[in-house]
């Protein structure tokens, strides 16, 4: 829950160092990957966990604010 406050509020005192490892199984989409390149070009301020549970929470927002569905080939 605090990965999410600190993303949330733009907190960058947090360290990234060395959390890139993907679970097995999990498979980046589209919108991970657009959050990870941007995070990148940025300066890696986000873990890959925080930037996880953003772009969820902007998924769930668009969902509940249009009623329509995202396609699960840009967000699963």
């Amino acid at each position: 829950m605090d990965a999410l406050k600190n993303f949330a509020s733009g907190n960058k005192s947090q360290t990234t160092g060395g959390n890139n490892a993907q679970q097995p199984g999990e498979k980046k989409d589209i919108g991970d990957r657009i959050a990870g390149f941007v995070n990148k070009k940025e300066g890696n301020r986000f873990t890959d966990q925080q930037l996880e549970t953003g772009t969820d929470k902007v998924r769930d927002m668009y969902e509940k604010t249009t009623g329509k569905k995202v396609n699960p080939k840009f967000s699963n």
